[in-house]
């Protein structure tokens, strides 16, 4: 089954931040503890880092990306065995502002 990676809350009070990079790409192997992103705040940069193993299947919400609500869908990542293109056809948040 698909795992969706989810927008993090960087502090108890975040409730939106900015998709500031992508580190790995749609068809990247990751490992737990992979940075995969960095999410931006008024007040800081912070590193994402994977939770679970599999393959980045899709990437919902582009790098540049401003105010991604949290807890919004930013990626699927498909574990392993399963097939990359079923996994990646989830549909994107409408709710994330397209970069400027």
């Amino acid at each position: 089954m698909p795992i969706n990676i989810l927008m993090p809350a960087l502090s108890p009070t975040m409730e939106k931040g900015n998709l500031a990079k992508w580190l790995k790409k749609e068809g990247d192997k990751v490992k737990s503890g992979d940075v995969i992103a960095e999410i931006e705040t008024d007040k800081a940069t912070m590193e994402v880092e994977a939770i679970d193993e599999g393959t980045i299947a899709k990437i919902l919400v582009p790098e540049g990306t401003q105010d991604v609500p949290v807890n919004d869908v930013i990626a699927v990542l498909a574990g392993e065995g399963e097939d990359v293109k079923a996994a990646g056809a989830a549909k994107p948040s409408a709710s994330a502002a397209p970069p400027k």
